[in-house]
């Protein structure tokens, strides 16, 4: 199993400095692995009172029984999940605003990359990645097709994880829309997108969303922004997929990106 490392997370601390109104309805932020989860989490947050964040782990699979209070109507709290579309998980989060969130897969295969032979992530029959013996074409390779009975491919993550919710009543989130509202936060745009969001959430806009937004945007405060992760020496990952890459990504998961709106 993954252990994931990183910065100490210091938010509630600003959580607590801003008026907080409790949820009414527990709020599940399901996503992608490394599609941007602390990003949103770090942003809802701001808008939610401390003692109502589920925050003993990322609710997923294996652990699902342990935090089935994350679910519970009566005590409202809020999650981050990676949770996989099941009967039992279809079952579990049939009360709760439920935002499902995906990246881009052509920036997923790049961060999720990064992020497996970063200082921030270990897992035993894994750490061989970081050893500098693959070459940065070989490990995209491995986060587009997977490694077997090790890791799974592109498509099953995406499959499980978003493909299978939507229809299902979840709120889709894209991270690359997040990132634009953030960069123009000014903007009226802006201004609806979060309202949207908080909506989704169950969660009235407050006149300074704006001072919450940035502050629970600020990347020196997420363990997992690219900044934050320390990769082995001799280890560098490019900026963008090749367009044989790409082409790999579409071969391989053909109409994902167009059923996300991302073509």
């Amino acid at each position: 199993m993954a252990i994931i490392s990183g910065i100490k997370d210091t938010l509630d601390a600003e959580v607590a400095k801003f008026d907080q109104t409790p949820l009414r309805q527990p709020v599940l932020l399901n996503s992608v692995p490394k599609g941007g989860t602390h990003l949103l989490r770090n942003i809802v947050r701001m808008f939610v009172p401390v003692d109502q964040h589920h925050d003993r782990d990322f609710v997923q699979a294996p652990n699902m029984h342990l935090h089935l209070d994350a679910f519970n109507p009566h005590e409202p709290k809020l999650a981050a999940a990676h949770l996989l579309f099941d009967d039992q998980a279809a079952a579990n989060v049939r009360l709760t605003r439920h935002l499902i969130l995906v990246r881009d897969p052509y920036d997923w295969v790049l961060a999720r990359a990064r992020f497996m032979v970063s200082d921030a992530f270990h897992q035993d029959n894994l750490e061989h990645l970081k050893s500098g013996l693959f070459s940065a074409d070989v490990l995209i390779n491995m986060m587009i097709f997977g490694i077997h009975a090790k890791s799974p491919s592109l498509l099953d993550i995406f499959t499980h994880n978003a493909a299978a919710w939507l229809g299902t009543g979840v709120h889709l989130v894209r991270y690359e829309d997040i990132l634009k509202a953030i960069q123009t936060i000014d903007s009226v745009e802006s201004e609806a997108y979060f309202g949207d969001l908080l909506a989704a959430c169950g969660i009235d806009r407050p006149s300074n969303w704006k001072d919450r937004v940035l502050v629970g945007s600020d990347r020196k405060l997420s363990r997992t922004a690219r900044e934050n992760l320390q990769l082995p020496e001799g280890i560098t990952l490019p900026a963008a997929l090749s367009e044989q890459q790409r082409a790999l990504v579409d071969f391989h998961a053909p109409g994902l990106r167009a059923l996300l709106g991302y073509a």
